[in-house]
């Protein structure tokens, strides 16, 4: 189980507010120790207007007045009205002509920010009808389709923009991105972009920016990222510390450790003060290694720059010494964060046990969880996965399927990490009940399997002998994109095999062989053997002609064999060319019984005469008992042209001899 502690921590970064927006004026509400420490992190950020904090001493200014017309008045309070009604369409008919695009977008935010996702479509509808609209309604609109989990919605809005000044305006075209990665489509706002580029998009580094975080959570990322970085450099954007920022996190995500240490210095190089996000981005990608000497020496770094360690630090932090394997510094550092107030939630105990377990130390492990239920921690249950999965590894079932029905009996909700995991115990005990059970909490939930969930049901129900159902399984998640290890295919189409499902075995075979990966050569010659045992001959004859080269002589030759003997009699031809082709020298048994074949098909002639004329061409001719034999049956295919063939054969034989 891979666990992130960065949480929500660059939400600031990716909507660009300035550098640790929340600690930039610390709540009246935080304990005064709390407040004391945001104080060192609120110095080092610098103030964002330096005029603001000039205070002439010489002239005494009296704040004056400010007045509002009377149609102003009535726009703020027909603004109010519209907000509050109960009944929004009424209310824009009797209010909406007075109101300015201005007052018309404040009130579309409004409804955006409580997520009142029907009153926001209905008004900005009623603005398009209206022709009261201008981009910033657009960018607004589409910015909390995407936040309503609607990409579709956002989409069918911009693309539906004719005016190209609106359409091609970067604060449009940023929200329309920043729609589709938040809603992983990241691919798609990939090849959206290249799109609006040419159509006249001019990005700027918010453009930049958004796209870098969706670098985050895909593969390759990092390698995406290069790619926009480049761009930037082209473009001759500058890097900001929000772009570096999100590029430490990239980094941090793809395992990127040495080029997270190369961008963390390239900053400060160029004058950008590291915040609190820069400095847990670099901890977490030392985590990746464990390199604790290094995160030691960057926490050092940070106090000595007037940053105070905070929880997200810290946690991090414990990772590192995690993963390093040094489990006494990160109990010790635990029991600090237990102090500090910063261990409320399960996170920095589902490190260290997930550690811990990992590392085949799992009664210490049970220790931490036990301490972690008797001081009431917080819990979203993953714990309790952690845990579940220790005692599968381990072979502690009974103690895994404990723990699952505990799960089951404190929380009533589930995850698909949750539901995998317990599928998983219960699959092991060979607890079908409730495997079938969580199938249904699936179900019921709308929650869809991953790869790992077919995974896990495939190895159980091929451990149950239930082979029909572990290809129907295998089917459902080929068809949902899911690419099957070719272990688990193999074992798979043995079993189908030697069930005699041989069309099943080979649908099997042709999910893994259109996978684009490299089939193991193996493989082939199974399903050969499996194909030519169920007489689908048609199809054996697919993976002799597709593999050429790697399937053995004596598969070859079974495979030919059968052919010639049940094959369909008009591919015989195409047999015979493809085994040629594949480096075995054809024999005078399967010459003779495919001329056999042929003399109970008269009407097939025209195969026979071609087999005849290909032969000497590549050094074969028919032996003495296959001649006689089409000689004997020569009225059915035509005497004068048999004789003329055979004749060729004849002169080609006495050749061959005497070279």
């Amino acid at each position: 189980m891979e666990i992130s502690v960065l949480g929500g921590g660059f939400k600031q970064v990716i909507t660009r507010l300035s550098p640790l927006p929340s600690l930039s004026s610390p709540s009246s509400s935080l304990p005064s120790t709390t407040r004391a420490k945001c104080s060192h992190l609120t110095s080092a950020t610098p103030p964002l207007h330096k005029e603001s904090q000039i205070e002439p001493t010489h002239v005494s200014v009296t704040p004056r007045k400010r007045y509002h017309s009377v149609a102003y008045k009535a726009r703020q309070s027909a603004i109010l009205e519209v907000q509050q009604s109960s009944d929004l369409g009424s209310a824009l008919a009797r209010l909406g002509d007075m109101l300015k695009v201005q007052d018309l977008n404040v009130i579309l935010r409004h409804f955006g920010k409580l997520c009142r996702w029907q009153d926001l479509s209905q008004l900005f509808d009623w603005m398009q009808k209206h022709e009261k609209i201008t981009f910033s309604s657009y960018s607004t609109y589409i910015k909390f389709m995407g936040k309503s989990l609607n990409p579709i919605k956002a989409l069918e809005i911009y693309n539906s923009i004719q005016d190209e000044s609106v359409r091609n305006n970067v604060s449009v075209c940023n929200s329309v991105l920043s729609c589709l990665i938040r809603n992983g489509k990241f691919e798609n706002s990939l090849k959206l972009f290249h799109q609006m580029k040419q159509d006249g998009l001019r990005p700027d580094a918010v453009t930049y920016s958004t796209l870098l975080a969706g670098c985050m959570k895909v593969k390759h990322g990092y390698s995406k990222a290069l790619e926009l970085v480049q761009e930037m450099e082209r473009s001759r954007l500058p890097m900001d510390s929000v772009i570096y920022g999100t590029l430490l996190a990239v980094c941090a995500s793809n395992n990127r450790c040495k080029e997270a240490e190369n961008y963390f210095n390239q900053m400060k190089d160029e004058g950008h003060l590291p915040n609190v996000f820069h400095y847990s981005s670099l901890l977490n990608a030392y985590s990746a290694d464990g390199d604790y000497k290094k995160a030691d020496m960057l926490v050092q770094d940070m106090k000595s720059a007037g940053l105070v360690p905070n929880k997200v630090i810290l946690t991090t932090l414990l990772k590192v010494y995690v993963r390093g394997g040094l489990f006494e510094k990160s109990r010790e550092l635990l029991a600090e964060l237990e102090d500090l107030g910063y261990a409320e939630d399960e996170m920095p105990y589902c490190l260290l046990m997930d550690g811990l377990a990992k590392s085949r130390r799992i009664l210490e492990a049970k220790s931490i969880f036990e301490e972690m239920k008797k001081k009431q921690v917080k819990s979203d249950g993953y714990c309790y996965s952690i845990m579940i999965s220790a005692f599968c590894r381990g072979g502690l079932l009974k103690e895994a399927k404990q723990l699952a029905r505990d799960f089951e009996a404190t929380y009533d909700k589930y995850d698909l990490v949750m539901l995998n995991t317990m599928l998983c115990a219960y699959c092991r005990a060979g607890e079908m009940e409730s495997v079938m059970q969580m199938m249904r909490k699936m179900d019921e939930l709308a929650i869809s399997p991953d790869w790992n969930t077919f995974h896990i049901l495939i190895k159980y129900f091929c451990k149950e002998k239930l082979y029909l159902l572990a290809y129907r399984t295998m089917e459902d998640m080929h068809n949902k994109g899911h690419q099957p290890e070719e272990e688990l295919c193999s074992s798979l189409i043995s079993h189908l095999g030697k069930i005699r499902a041989h069309s099943q075995a080979f649908s099997v075979y042709n999910m893994l062989r259109y996978s684009k990966r490299t089939m193991c050569k193996a493989l082939h010659e199974k399903i050969l053997h499996i194909l030519v045992a169920g007489r689908l001959l048609k199809d054996a004859y697919v993976v002799v002609k597709d593999n050429e080269g790697l399937i053995s002589k004596p598969s070859i030759k079974k495979f030919a064999t059968a052919f010639m003997k049940f094959g369909n009699v008009n591919l015989i031809n195409d047999v015979m060319k493809a085994i040629h082709g594949s480096g075995y020298k054809i024999d005078q048994e399967l010459f003779q019984m495919a001329v056999t074949r042929y003399i109970a098909e008269p009407e097939k002639k025209e195969l026979l005469l071609h087999l005849l004329q290909w032969m000497p061409g590549q050094g074969y001719v028919v032996d003495s008992s296959t001649r006689n034999m089409i000689l004997k049956n020569s009225h059915l295919f035509g005497r004068q042209l048999i004789a003329e063939m055979l004749s060729k054969q004849h002169a080609r034989a006495k050749a061959l001899i005497s070279n």
